[in-house]
């Protein structure tokens, strides 16, 4: 009951538009020192938050930050869509998937979906509407590529999850491969359906010759050579996570030297970025852990489980629920905090029914996607809207449900067919 209550004060505070750090760490610490005691609970508290920020496996977030921070300053998002309009342009609907395939290479540098969806609105919107793209497809298009962030590796909210569960970061990584191309792949599908029946929403674009795709293509080499040389370490077994994430820093300091995108103060622009940045992570991550020793003394974990062997459902059932859980919490918050708020309750609940750490990390991970899009509130949508606040919401939801569709197929088939996560994974 203590800690029923505590969640529902907890959900309170979110809605009160209280920092979820502060109202997680909050209701732990009180809900822990009203079963336990003060001075244990300050105990607790203190002890948590010195071996969580003081972990050598969390130096791997500021520095995955710190890769993607610097790229990013070097205005990769424009080449990357150059190159990808390169190869497609001339086709039908051929921006929308240059679009498509731009936000995988910049998901992959970035790790954040509000991010990719911020940059790719800026670079891609106005190509599209120059050509005569619908505002439907080109907003859809946006918003469905921008949730690559959260699963291409190297991501961030995987990062978060491997800590908190003590899941191999390593295989999270490689796992995230073949998910975030079927991805892709569906989404470019999506693309070529719709313009077959409305070519009004995607008229082709202009033919780039063969020597412009090849610069094009020069120009963004570098940083794929730079995530290939990251994912390829880890799955070889060459380096850590993070020791890949120091060589991925280090690799794109120099593409940002290289391309000389950097000053002295953009350089401290940057760092002051990704340390502020980081410390927001950490501190949520030091209250979802406060929260969830609370949760474990209260006793949560035992009765939900207890409440579901009760019930006799199917662990598939189970699974339903849960999704279901993460859609509605998808409409008021965002990636890391939905992560952060129900992993330490659920995550037990999923290993006590046999199902894999890693192929759970990837299918929860997808399930955020959909979340972001998904009305009445997708957060990426009003991403969207803060950056092309021409764009009516009405215009921009009807644009992200037509990748609904390949979002619940790509769903199924990792229910259906779990070595779609678990292969690459079990040939590290």
């Amino acid at each position: 009951m203590v800690a029923l209550i505590g969640l529902l004060v907890l959900l309170a505070l979110i809605m009160a538009k209280v920092p979820v750090g502060v109202a997680m760490l909050g209701v732990g610490f009180i809900g822990f020192a009203s079963i336990i005691g003060v001075q244990p609970a300050a105990f607790m508290m203190a002890q948590t938050a010195f071996s969580t920020v003081n972990s050598y496996s969390l130096s791997v977030v500021p520095l995955f930050l710190l890769m993607g921070n610097l790229i990013n300053r070097s205005r990769i998002s424009t080449d990357l869509y150059d190159a990808a309009y390169a190869c497609f342009g001339h086709r039908r609907g051929g921006l929308a998937k240059a679009t498509i395939i731009a936000c995988g290479g910049f998901a992959a540098i970035s790790g954040s979906s509000m991010a990719t969806t911020a940059s790719m609105a800026r670079v891609a919107y106005p190509s599209m509407r120059r050509y005569g793209y619908g505002d439907v497809l080109s907003s859809g298009a946006i918003a469905a590529g921008g949730t690559l962030g959260i699963l291409i590796p190297p991501s961030v909210v995987l990062l978060v999850y491997g800590i908190l569960t003590e899941t191999s970061i390593s295989k999270l990584f490689i796992a995230g491969i073949i998910p975030g191309l079927l991805s892709i792949a569906l989404y470019l599908l999506t693309i070529s359906v719709i313009v077959r029946f409305r070519p009004d929403l995607g008229p082709a674009g202009e033919r780039t010759g063969w020597a412009d795709r090849g610069r094009a293509l020069v120009r963004v080499w570098p940083v794929l050579a730079l995530f290939v040389l990251v994912m390829g370490g880890i799955y070889g077994g060459i380096f850590t996570p993070t020791e890949a994430a120091g060589i991925g820093a280090a690799g794109a300091l120099l593409f940002a030297i290289g391309r000389r995108a950097l000053t002295w103060r953009t350089l401290l622009d940057t760092l002051i970025e990704t340390a502020v940045t980081s410390a927001m992570i950490f501190f949520v991550i030091v209250g979802a852990m406060v929260l969830g020793n609370f949760l474990n003394v209260a006793g949560l974990p035992r009765m939900l489980n207890g409440l579901i062997t009760s019930l006799d459902l199917s662990p598939l059932m189970v699974m339903l629920i849960i999704g279901l859980i993460y859609i509605l919490l998808g409409m008021v918050l965002e990636s890391m905090s939905m992560i952060l708020l129900t992993i330490p309750i659920l995550f037990p609940i999923v290993l006590g029914l046999g199902f894999d750490a890693v192929w759970f990390g990837i299918l929860i991970v997808m399930v955020v996607e959909l979340a972001l899009i998904t009305p009445p509130i997708g957060l990426n949508v009003y991403v969207m809207r803060s950056v092309l606040p021409h764009l009516s919401l009405r215009t921009l939801f009807s644009g992200v449900l037509l990748f609904l569709v390949p979002d619940l197929i790509k769903l199924t088939l990792i229910i259906v067919f779990p070595a779609i996560v678990l292969w690459l994974p079990s040939m590290m």
